[in-house]
């Protein structure tokens, strides 16, 4: 039987349309998902939308649109990337959807005959923003740091709380074991820094009457379960918990993808949720840094947002995909310009892979030249596995395009269009060389640049040539 790789990202909240942040994760996870089913597990990848809280609702209102509709209409801008961006995803849940109601529900009751569920009434300063309640120690001049703009608001209200301080000793104790659990090893610290500080039990419902728009708590109609209780609940309602348990056991525990503002609530309080409803904590996390524009983190307010979309329009599909990739190193902040992207674009695409594919395709139509059968399945050497599987895959694609020059390079030295003239014995030799280099790159990039790597391996075996990537001014 086939390994099994369960992979999700996090379920961007649907008030705004994408953005090349969530684009970048989503590619990432996407290039995840591809490259696991290359070496042969059979993967599960997980995306969707989070579609209940205090924002969604207030924006429907301001709009004059039911809230259901309201979501149908934001969730399709989501589902759209799948053809925007070539994703491969095989499940998108939507927070809406009766299953996860109902999973949602039964997560509740679980936590609930463990104790862990209490009421009490409380006040505190709160981001809708973020729909996160903040400390003071959290803002900065009296503002949330991640939504300045957004008024924080005072709260006071009866509401569910979780046991979050119970699950002290057994979150270090889950780091301490699992020293691979979050990546980059800084957010690892991070965490187990914040845990360490001592934990304070959180607030998952809103009052019905104040905020209708979300799961009705089992046994307590007049609240509704806190956006963040219900959204982490999709991560096991995705692949059937609890009503299909034998295909949940088959592929639980996941991998998770998230940016860097979300590492408490996936890698603290959702590993406190699954311990508190008796199941196995995920498998891996690894946090995203965000994509800035400018030295700016991408704000409407600024006005300063990218879309995958607009992207796309400008560098093509892989273009984008290769842009978003390898921009930087996993775990930190990209930042992003027009005029920085075309530069690379052009010379790691148009000139690099480019005119690498064009010349190869160009000198193996020689009539005279035998072809050496390719190796359909080459192997990369291991480091470049644990560069992917860790997510590193900027430096995986480092990995290749070090391919991609020496063989440019390699062009250069031999001049094999005088070698077709003089030395037909090393001429052959030096084509066959550049072929089995081309479909190894071939290989290797089709995780991440899928449309393109189809194209070279196309033009491989017709030996026609098809432009790969275009300068752009």
């Amino acid at each position: 039987m086939k390994e099994k790789f369960y992979l999700t990202t996090t379920l961007p909240y649907v008030n705004a349309e994408p953005h090349a942040g969530f684009a970048m994760e989503i590619i990432e996870a996407d290039a995840l998902a591809r490259f696991n089913r290359q070496i042969g597990k059979e993967v599960f990848f997980n995306t969707g939308t989070d579609e209940h809280g205090l924002k969604l609702y207030r924006k429907a209102g301001e709009l004059g649109m039911d809230v259901q509709d309201y979501v149908n209409q934001q969730a399709e801008n989501f589902k759209k990337l799948k053809s925007v961006l070539n994703l491969s995803w095989d499940n998108f849940i939507r927070t809406t959807d009766a299953h996860h109601l109902a999973a949602a529900q039964e997560f509740w009751r679980r936590c609930e005959i463990k104790g862990d569920i209490y009421t009490k009434i409380y006040k505190v300063k709160y981001c809708v923003g973020c729909e996160l309640e903040k400390t003071d120690s959290e803002l900065v001049d009296g503002k949330c740091p991640l939504h300045p703009g957004v008024e924080l608001e005072i709260i006071e209200e009866e509401n569910h709380f979780f046991r979050f301080s119970k699950y002290q000793q057994a979150l270090l104790d889950l780091y301490e074991k699992n020293p691979q659990f979050v990546l980059p090893k800084n957010r690892l610290k991070e965490i187990k820094n914040f845990v360490a500080g001592g934990l304070e039990d959180f607030s998952i419902s809103r009052l019905k009457e104040k905020m209708p728009w979300g799961i009705e708590v089992p046994g307590s109609p007049d609240h509704v379960m806190y956006v963040w209780f219900d959204a982490l609940v999709n991560y096991v309602s995705a692949i059937g918990w609890p009503a299909e348990l034998e295909k949940f056991n088959l592929l639980w525990p996941v991998v998770q993808l998230a940016g860097k503002d979300n590492l408490r609530q996936q890698s603290a309080m959702w590993q406190a949720m699954l311990m508190s409803a008796k199941i196995e904590p995920s498998k891996q996390i690894f946090i995203n840094g965000f994509i800035t524009v400018d030295g700016q983190k991408m704000s409407k307010s600024v006005g300063n947002v990218i879309s995958p979309a607009e992207m796309v329009e400008k560098f093509g599909i892989d273009g984008t995909r290769y842009l978003l990739l390898s921009g930087g190193n996993f775990g930190e902040d990209m930042d992003i310009t027009w005029g920085r992207m075309t530069e690379k674009y052009n010379a790691d695409l148009a000139n690099g892979l480019g005119n690498l594919t064009s010349r190869v395709i160009k000198l193996a139509q020689n009539p005279n030249v035998k072809i050496q059968m390719l190796n359909k399945n080459p192997n990369p050497n291991e480091e470049f596995f644990k560069l992917v599987n860790s997510l590193e895959l900027s430096k995986a694609l480092d990995y290749i395009w070090n391919v991609v020059s020496e063989d440019n390079k390699y062009i250069e030295d031999n001049k094999p269009w005088e070698l077709a003239k003089t030395d037909s014995e090393k001429f052959e030799k030096v084509i066959n060389k550049l072929v089995v280099d081309l479909y190894f790159i071939a290989y290797l990039i089709e995780p991440f640049l899928p449309e393109t790597s189809a194209k070279i391996k196309t033009a491989l075996e017709t030996k026609t040539i098809e432009p790969l990537f275009q300068r752009i001014k």
